[in-house]
């Protein structure tokens, strides 16, 4: 018997870590395009993450060219992974899921890969497959070979070192001295970063591979919280430098620092020759967005104004670290950040995306290759004659392609899809190989394909699990504003079987596109409709994917989500089974924020909720994301009280009807505390209305935990049928 058949969809669900075990991940090409590097555990249910190297150079057939570079259970000899707090803190930013290699990096000719287990450092060659471990003090964070591959860089106990590819000569480059009490690193990236900036590292390697450019970070300013677990009272609670809206964050500085210099510890000179500071406006641009240095160009920042209504572009002199403006952005409402730009193009011209004319476009030097008829998503290569991009249909296509992302080729002669077929496509290139990455509406995960100079040459293998059930998605648009929507129905569904129950189950927010032309994306909803609801996951203003306007619509105020989440159940009303006198809501983070502002405000629509880890007193959420859409408490506190959940303005809806709420929360959370939802439950006691408080022990804004995961489900399930009258 097949796990597929044992299993319940809620416990497959949780097991397979919602279908990513055993899906190829995070690929490289190098540049001779003789590998494709990857990593991947080796079933559906494995969560430890092996090396591995495709090549292409090798037999006519694709898996029989695969081999693992590193094993973790091979190199810790089958020991448990062990993972300092400055790792865990890294994978939650990221919300790395999985265990054993979870990244790597690469040198220039991807020959040379570095990689940590159990904060020790590890060297494999991907050529000849050897892997051998380096010994350097650690816990090791965050390595990465120089171009060259002579030298690995790599952060340990807050300080940037190197060591020799070949295990020798280990020393510091750059470090805090024993005052700083471990408020200063160097080499990591700060809090707002990681989590809000897309922004994982805090070093970056010349092309020369002589010297680099690194952030120190100094926390002393922000803020401290404290986050316990009242479920081991003997424990003493974690300190966590939590930069909360309309308070100060860190201080980040950025040095170029020579490979041959001498240790530099903090408080020494730093006009030393071998280390020297890079001055830009701090104080006007504190935000470090971006850092790109390439063999095309001087060193190239991207630093934001703390409103980020404005933003520079910068060139670093990497002799004097003097910077020069080559390029300047404002917007009104906020400046978007992209994955792969800004960069230069391999003929020093300027690549970055850009809002104009009312569409997102890419812009190459000064000239705009793009225009409304694609809204762009990211850089994912720029070739000597064509830059890759991902992006969606704009407003003004002919066919609106409701959540597909497609591949294309962009150049001065036009602008070529590369992927085909509807889904959501990404793609890695490096000279004349591509790595197209395509998840489709029919069919589960992820197919991956090679191709070399357009023709397919492999494809890559994926272990992951077949779900247990599928997925039937109609996507389409609803009310006057064409609201992107996702509505399903219960598995073999008739007519005759009469209106359903509603389940609106969304994210609804800033970055959190959930309609989308992928069938994974939609099997937990299937599930919650084949328990007998019709679900509807709607994408209102300020989520991403259709128009520049259509995010920024939500500038200081971001209750237009609700708005248009009841636009979408009224407007699909007419076209699909269902009962409007027994609705629903559940959501997580945002969206739990939502399902909790729609029981306050509209319980004339909706009549339960599931508001899971919400941001209920928005002042307690962080500087970059709060400040983009509301402005800071200080200047506009009215804008916070007419948001906030917690406050006389939250709880401002008519006290009848009162309608029930199943709150959940990680006691473990460090991006969205759990002070958002005790303060949501004490007011909502406080006003005598009725709800249930689940608190989550050792759970953080994740629900790794497999049990934990798959009981969830289950008992919102039980939830929301008890509170619909629902049989």
């Amino acid at each position: 018997m097949t796990s597929r058949q044992q299993l319940s969809f809620p416990r497959q669900h949780a097991r397979t870590q919602r279908f990513t075990r055993g899906a190829p991940r995070a690929f490289t090409v190098s540049p001779d395009g003789g590998r494709v590097v990857f990593l991947r555990s080796l079933s559906g249910t494995d969560p430890v993450n092996r090396l591995w190297v495709l090549d292409l150079d090798g037999s006519p057939t694709g898996q029989d060219r695969e081999r693992v570079a590193a094993d973790p259970e091979a190199l810790l000899g089958g020991a448990p992974e062990r993972l300092s707090a400055e790792e865990r803190a890294r994978r939650e930013r990221s919300r790395e899921g999985q265990t054993g290699i979870v990244g790597y990096a690469v040198d220039g000719a991807v020959e040379l890969a570095a990689f940590t287990l159990s904060g020790r450092l590890y060297a494999a060659g991907l050529r000849d497959g050897s892997v051998r471990e380096l010994p350097v003090p650690g816990p090791v964070i965050d390595p990465r070979p120089a171009p060259d591959g002579r030298h690995i860089a790599y952060v340990a106990r807050g300080g940037l070192r190197v060591v020799g590819a070949d295990g020798s000569g280990d020393r510091l480059l750059a470090g805090p001295s024993e005052a700083g009490g471990g408020d200063i690193t160097y080499g990591l990236a700060e809090f707002i970063a990681a989590e809000e900036m897309s922004r994982s590292r805090g070093y970056w390697w010349s092309p020369a591979s002589d010297r680099l450019l690194v952030a120190r970070v100094d926390t002393t300013p922000v803020r401290r919280w404290w986050i316990s677990d009242p479920a081991h009272p003997d424990r003493e609670p974690t300190q966590v430098a939590y930069p909360a809206a309309g308070t100060p964050n860190a201080e980040v500085r950025l040095f170029l620092v020579a490979l041959d210099g001498h240790a530099e510890q903090d408080g020494q000179d730093e006009q030393d020759a071998s280390r020297t500071e890079v001055t830009w406006d701090r104080a006007r641009y504190p935000y470090l967005a971006r850092v790109h240095w390439s063999a095309a160009g001087a060193p190239l920042l991207l630093v934001q104004s703390r409103d980020q209504g404005s933003q520079l572009y910068l060139t670093v002199d990497p002799e004097t670290g003097v910077t020069r403006i080559v390029h300047q952005d404002e917007d009104p409402a906020w400046l978007e950040l992209f994955p792969g730009a800004p960069a230069w193009a391999p003929d020093g011209r300027l690549v970055r995306i850009a809002d104009e004319g009312g569409a997102r476009v890419l812009v190459v030097g000064d000239r705009p290759l793009t225009g409304p008829q694609l809204h762009l998503r990211s850089v994912l290569d720029i070739g000597e004659h064509d830059v890759l991009v991902s992006a969606s249909a704009g407003e003004e296509a002919e066919d609106p392609e409701t959540g597909e992302i497609h591949v294309y080729r962009v150049s001065e002669l036009g602008i070529e899809r590369y992927s085909a077929g509807a889904g959501v496509h990404s793609a890695v290139r490096a000279g004349a190989v591509t790595v197209l990455v395509s998840a489709r509406p029919e069919t589960a995960g992820s197919s991956v394909q090679v191709f070399r100079d357009g023709k397919e040459l492999a494809t890559v293998a994926s272990y992951a699990e077949q779900p247990a059930l599928t997925a039937h998605a109609l996507l389409t648009e609803a009310g006057t504003r064409r609201i992107p929507c996702a509505v399903l129905l219960p598995t073999g569904y008739q007519e005759s079987d009469g209106p359903l129950p509603v389940l609106m189950d969304p994210y609804g927010g800033p970055h959190g596109q959930r309609v989308v032309a992928a069938q994974s994306a939609h099997l937990t909803s299937q599930w919650f409709a084949d328990q007998g609801f019709a679900v509807i996951v709607a994408d209102g203003r300020g989520t991403p994917g259709r128009s520049p306007a259509w995010e920024k619509s939500v500038k200081r105020n971001l209750l237009h989500s609700l708005d248009d989440q009841v636009e979408a159940l009224h407007g699909l009303a007419g076209r699909f089974p269902l009962d409007l006198g027994r609705v629903a809501i559940r959501g997580w983070s945002f969206g739990g924020y939502l399902a909790g502002l729609a029981a306050l405000r509209r319980p004339d629509v909706f009549h339960a909720a599931v508001v899971g880890a919400p941001v209920t007193d928005l002042r307690l959420y962080d500087t970059h994301y709060q400040e983009r859409y509301l402005g800071t408490p200080q200047e506009a506190p009215e804008v916070y009280a007419a948001h906030s959940l917690v406050t006389d303005d939250g709880l401002s809806a008519p006290a009848e009807p009162a309608r029930p709420m199943m709150i959940i929360h990680g006691l473990a959370d460090d991006n969205v505390v759990v002070a958002h939802s005790l303060r949501f439950s004490a007011a909502l006691l406080a006003a005598g209305r009725p709800h249930e408080v689940l608190p989550l022990t050792g759970v953080t804004h994740m629900t790794p935990q497999e049990q934990i995961a798959e009981n969830l489900l289950l008992l919102q399930v039980d939830f929301l049928k008890r509170s619909l009258g629902m049989a």
